[in-house]
C-alpha cells in the first residue's frame, strides 16, 4: 500500500476503508467517488487493492485518531462493508479513538441479526436505494450512486465511435456488458436478440465481458445458441476490455439493455444513459429508480424473454427522430439526477449532520 497520496493527519476528516483486496463493486464506487469528496475535504481511503491515484492512509497513521482533526469535533469513519463497520466500533468504543461511523448500504434483503446490531452503532446511514432503505430498520438518507459526466459522454459520431472499437460501422448495436452468467441474465439477452434480429437486418448486439471458473460452461451454451441461430456475425462476443475503455464501447451503441435476475445497486443502465444511449433494464436493484419509463427506456421484469424482446422490438422499431429524441432524454436525465459529483455533494452533507450533532 503506497503513502505518497496521503495527507496531513491533521487535515484528516473522513477515512473511507475498504477491506476486500480484490475488485468489488464497492470498491469500484469508493474509487469513483472518493476523489470528487476531495475537493471540499480532507479525506483517505484505508486498505489494500485500491488504484494508486486514491489518496490512502497506513496502518501507522491510525495513531493519530486518538486526536480529533484541526476542524471537526470527531473524524469520520465511513464503512461499506459489516467488518468495516465493525473495525469503526472497536476504535470507537473500545480504543476510544474520536470517530464518528456512517454506513452505507446497497444490500435489499433482510439484514441478520449481526448486521442490524453493527448498522444500531453507526451515528448515520446511508441507502443506496429505496428498496434497500425499506430493509433497514433505522432512518436512512438515501443517495444513489452517481457517473463522472465527464468521462461518460455522448459520441458525435455514432458511426465513428462503432468503429473506434472494431464493430460494423453499418449496424446499429444493442449491448449487455458485464460478467457472463445466469445472475446476470445473458442467456435472457442472447434469447431475446435472437428473436428480435432476424426482423431487423440493420441491428446488431454485442455481449461485453467474460465468464470464469464455474461459468465457462454458460457461456459456452450462448455462444452455442447463437451459432445454431446463423447470428454469429451480428451478435458479437468480444471478450473482457479494460475498464477505462468501457465508455468507449456504450458510446457505440444505440440501445443499452440491463437484463439481470439480481442486483445490489447496478451503474451500468446510469453509464449508458450518461454517454446518451436509453435503457432497457429489469425490475431489479435500483434500476426502476434510475430508468424513466418511456422517457429513457423501459423497465421489464426479470427473466422474461418475451418482454425484453417487445421492449428491444419497441425502441428498434421508432423512428431515427424518436431513438434521438429518447437518446436527448437519456442524457439529460443522468446528468440532472446521477452525476458522481452530486453523490459526492449529497454524502458530504451527511457528513456535516453527523458532525453537527457530534
Amino acid at each position: 500500500m503506497t503513502e505518497k497520496a496521503a495527507i496531513d493527519p491533521a487535515r484528516l476528516e473522513v477515512v473511507a476503508p475498504n477491506f476486500k483486496r480484490r475488485l468489488s463493486g464497492v470498491t469500484s464506487t469508493l474509487e469513483r467517488v472518493l476523489p470528487f469528496q476531495a475537493r471540499t475535504l480532507g479525506i483517505a481511503a484505508f486498505g489494500p487493492g485500491l488504484a494508486d491515484s486514491v489518496p490512502r492512509i497506513s496502518v501507522a497513521q491510525l495513531r493519530h485518531f486518538w486526536r480529533r482533526p484541526a476542524r471537526r469535533p470527531t473524524r469520520i469513519w465511513h464503512a461499506r462493508r459489516n467488518v468495516e463497520m465493525l473495525a469503526g466500533v472497536v476504535l470507537r468504543d473500545v480504543l476510544r479513538m474520536k470517530l464518528s461511523l456512517v454506513f452505507t448500504s446497497a444490500s435489499q434483503r433482510w439484514h441478520t441479526r449481526w448486521s442490524r446490531f453493527l448498522i444500531s452503532r453507526m451515528d448515520a446511514v446511508i441507502a443506496t436505494s429505496e428498496k434497500t432503505a425499506g430493509y433497514l430498520q433505522r432512518p436512512s438518507t438515501v443517495i444513489h450512486h452517481g457517473i463522472d459526466m465527464d468521462s461518460f459522454a455522448p459520441a458525435p459520431d455514432k458511426a465513428a465511435a462503432r468503429r473506434a472499437v472494431g464493430l460494423p460501422d453499418d449496424l446499429h448495436m444493442i449491448g449487455c456488458f458485464g460478467r457472463i452468467r445466469a445472475q446476470k441474465g445473458t442467456d435472457v439477452f442472447v434469447d431475446a436478440l435472437i428473436r428480435v434480429l432476424p426482423d431487423h437486418p440493420g441491428w446488431g448486439a454485442v455481449v461485453l465481458g467474460r465468464a470464469t471458473g464455474a461459468h465457462t460452461a454458460f457461456f459456452a451454451d450462448q455462444r452455442a445458441k447463437v451459432e445454431k441461430a446463423g447470428l454469429a456475425d451480428r451478435i458479437l462476443f468480444p471478450g473482457e476490455v479494460a475498464t477505462s475503455d468501457i465508455a468507449l464501447w456504450y458510446r457505440a451503441l444505440d440501445l443499452y439493455v440491463a437484463p439481470q435476475r439480481w442486483e445490489g445497486f447496478g451503474v451500468t443502465p446510469l453509464e449508458a444513459m450518461a454517454c446518451a444511449v436509453p435503457v432497457v433494464a429489469t425490475k431489479v436493484g435500483a434500476f426502476e429508480e434510475l430508468v424513466v419509463e418511456g422517457t429513457t427506456g423501459a423497465i421489464i421484469p426479470p427473466g422474461d424473454v418475451a418482454a425484453m424482446a417487445a421492449a428491444v422490438t419497441a425502441f428498434v422499431q421508432r423512428d431515427e427522430a424518436a431513438r434521438a429524441s429518447m437518446a436527448d432524454a437519456a442524457r439529460r436525465h443522468a446528468v440532472d439526477s446521477h452525476s458522481i459529483a452530486t453523490e459526492a455533494e449529497k454524502i458530504n452533507a451527511v457528513y456535516e449532520q453527523v458532525w453537527a450533532a457530534a
